[in-house]
């Protein structure tokens, strides 16, 4: 049967590609050609568009795209008190390319504050999903990725000369958050999450290791930090997570299954959902659902490829749901493309009317394996 709450048996991660009325705003902007004033008012116009489409096609859900991001952590990540964004000599390296020279370092005491521009972007979003008649739906980064990827080295040992203090303070502003967004109207709230599959790639612990960092224990301080967050959640608010091997221009970072991570992740994390990324051999088998208590948590299952545009066809979808179901129930199982179509302003491979090829073939093939 269909679900009538979040995450929903169609659903989608977040990110979707930037329309060319905001990519051409965007460049005006950084030439001094109009107004940050005038991009906003674009943004807004793309924003209700993009909202009503993803109605129209039957999702019960919208985001607005992400499409007031550059990236879909830093500028999150940038505005939280305490952070900066700032300029190392490279950028993320993904498998053959990389990233703009941009980074978020801990120099101050963290904390969540009141103004935060994302709590605005939100408003405007919730405004529009309800005349849509859909959920709007939030993404922000999870908190371990402001620790992992710079790790002590990105952290103000003057600040946080001890990390179990600054673990401390990230669960607490974490915890802000989550009830900043509720009291702004949200009701679905996604934290994303690459550093889960970080943790499954020996070449990323390796690399951990290399910049000084101890990567052994940190999943249980990272399911603590996140518990801690969602402690004083209301109940009639759901957050997941999204968990990512890299997304940037349809290419990748890390590789490898995960059993190392599953039962800490799906047992030992108080989210309500987990949008796995299964599109890809990378990713492993669906052996780790095992782990997926009986009940009420959902797993959306990223079967449908986001990085690249030819269209997968339905049989091999339903195939590849059966499989999953063997692990976890199929009454726990939903369905998503496997990651954002843009988690970064660049936007992956693809056009626009693949991406909602996409998405229109995830919510036909949930009614036909869930019913209407």
């Amino acid at each position: 049967m269909q679900r009538t709450k979040a995450p929903f048996r169609a659903d989608e991660v977040g990110s979707l590609l930037r329309p060319a009325k905001i990519k051409e705003a965007r460049s005006r902007l950084e030439k001094g050609e109009i107004s940050a004033d005038d991009l906003r008012k674009i943004e807004d116009m793309e924003i209700e568009k993009v909202v009503h489409k993803q109605a129209s096609l039957g999702l019960k859900l919208a985001t607005d795209g992400e499409f007031r991001r550059s990236w879909w952590h830093f500028d999150f990540l940038a505005k939280l008190t305490g952070c900066e964004l700032f300029h190392p000599d490279s950028g993320i390296q993904f498998a053959g390319v990389q990233t703009r020279h941009d980074a978020v370092r801990v120099i101050g005491k963290l904390d969540f504050p009141a103004d935060h521009p994302m709590l605005d972007h939100f408003r405007f979003l919730k405004k529009v999903a309800d005349q849509a008649h859909v959920t709007a739906k939030m993404t922000i980064p999870s908190p371990a990725v402001l620790h992992f990827r710079g790790g002590r080295k990105a952290i103000s040992k003057d600040v946080y000369p001890d990390l179990d203090a600054f673990y401390e303070d990230l669960g607490k502003t974490y915890r802000k958050a989550v009830k900043a967004f509720y009291d702004a109207g949200c009701r679905y709230l996604q934290f994303d999450d690459t550093v889960w599959a970080y943790l499954c790639s020996q070449d990323e612990l390796q690399k951990a290791r290399e910049r000084g960092d101890n990567p052994d224990g940190l999943q249980q301080i990272y399911a603590r930090i996140i518990n801690y967050a969602l402690a004083e959640k209301p109940a009639d608010m759901v957050v997941t997570t999204h968990v990512c091997r890299g997304n940037f221009r349809s290419t990748w970072i890390s590789s490898g299954g995960y059993e190392p991570v599953a039962e800490t992740m799906l047992a030992g994390t108080n989210y309500d959902g987990y949008f796995l990324e299964y599109d890809s051999d990378r990713a492993g088998g669906f052996e780790p659902l095992r782990f997926l208590p009986k009940g009420n948590k959902v797993v959306v299952v990223g079967v449908i490829t986001s990085k690249f545009g030819e269209l997968e066809k339905k049989d091999d979808i339903k195939r590849r749901l059966e499989e999953a179901a063997k692990f976890a129930p199929l009454e726990q199982l939903a369905l998503s493309p496997q990651c954002g179509f843009a988690s970064t302003e660049e936007g992956n491979v693809l056009s626009e009317e693949e991406q909602w090829a996409k998405l229109s073939l995830a919510v036909e093939i949930a009614k036909e394996v869930w019913g209407n």
